[in-house]
């Protein structure tokens, strides 16, 4: 991955950013996110930032190092890098965790539920 060495302009960097971020939060469902993502990005992009979500989940449950690089395939700065930005409670990280986790724990109600009903 390779970005330019000529800066934008600091208005229009924004500006630029700002519709990302706009055109993401307005995307309403799984399918379409990843439509989105499969055209927009490059696979080698797709699979880092699916990467190191991933690193981020298996940190905050307890997975150690030696696990998360065999399983994942990443190096040890790569886990370092996402550990340090946790320990940082950088919001972008928080969020993302907030996310993952609500999402998990509905999975596990909604399978505890559905045991309920079903028949034996």
């Amino acid at each position: 991955m390779q970005i330019s060495k000529r800066g934008l302009d600091p208005r229009l960097e924004q500006e630029i950013k700002g519709m990302l971020a706009q055109i993401i939060s307005d995307i309403s469902s799984k399918e379409k996110a990843l439509i989105f993502l499969e055209d927009f990005l490059s696979e080698t992009e797709f699979m880092v930032l699916s990467k190191r979500l991933a690193v981020m989940l298996y940190l905050s449950n307890k997975r150690s190092y030696e696990d998360i690089k065999k399983e994942v395939k990443v190096s040890s700065a790569t886990i370092a890098s996402v550990q340090n930005a946790l320990n940082r409670n950088s919001p972008g990280f928080s969020l993302a965790l907030q996310y993952l986790k609500a999402e998990e724990w509905a999975n596990k109600w909604t399978e505890k539920i559905s045991s309920l009903f079903v028949k034996k």
